[in-house]
């Protein structure tokens, strides 16, 4: 009987030790860690249409809080005129594309901390990027080359910037020449954790893969 009874005893404060942790747990629930799912830009297949809608309706709002949010161009833009159209607005992030004629060309982001001098550097930075090859013969080689053959000559290759700023300083920004896109995210948005997807000038209908069955250049 008395190996029975230590057996109940210790089941008892087994009992009691887990009821109360769970009481404990009630009192003082555990925060739920924010799962990183922000994504600025369009979805594949999305049409263009309506990611022009969603875009526009995120500038909606009248808080002062900054915000993250990308601003993507009718054509591709030198990055000279990429920090003229941000107009003030700092940029954290520039994303290139060699615009070649039906030709799939590597997207290439540089991060910068938002001055004209490092946002300008940034073409050169992209150049720096991508990978010497020493397959001519390779088309993927071919297209590296040309890249970075015209990315150092200073291109016009932005096709979107990341900003951060008000609704309102975005929505200004949205009306400025040559900007076909504003899409920005909620305020507790976290630097780093969300996802960019450059809307480029040639999604015409749908958002989807381009051609690529085009010559490579030369130069």
């Amino acid at each position: 009987m008395r190996g029975f009874s230590g057996v109940v005893g210790v089941v008892v404060t087994i009992a009691l030790v887990v009821g109360g942790l769970a009481v404990v747990g009630h009192l003082n629930p555990q925060r739920q860690l924010r799962v990183g799912t922000d994504r600025l830009g369009p979805d594949s297949g999305e049409q263009v249409t309506d990611y022009l809608v969603r875009a526009e309706e995120s500038l909606l709002g009248d808080d002062a809080e900054p915000r993250w949010g990308s601003v993507s161009f009718d054509r591709e833009l030198t990055a000279e005129q990429a920090y003229a159209a941000a107009n003030g607005v700092r940029i954290s992030m520039v994303l290139f594309r060699v615009p070649l004629d039906r030709v799939q060309t590597p997207i290439l982001t540089v991060g910068v901390p938002g001055s004209e001098r490092s946002v300008l550097n940034a073409t050169a930075r992209a150049a720096g990027q991508i990978q010497e090859s020493f397959g001519v013969e390779d088309r993927q080689a071919q297209i590296d080359a040309v890249s970075q053959r015209r990315l150092l000559s200073g291109c016009a290759c932005v096709v979107t910037v990341v900003v951060r700023g008000t609704a309102a300083e975005l929505s200004e920004v949205a009306g400025r020449d040559g900007v076909r896109a504003v899409e920005a995210l909620p305020p507790d948005a976290v630097s780093g954790k969300f996802a960019v997807e450059p809307l480029l000038p040639e999604y015409i209908d749908v958002v989807g893969p381009l051609p690529d069955d085009g010559p490579v250049p030369a130069e």
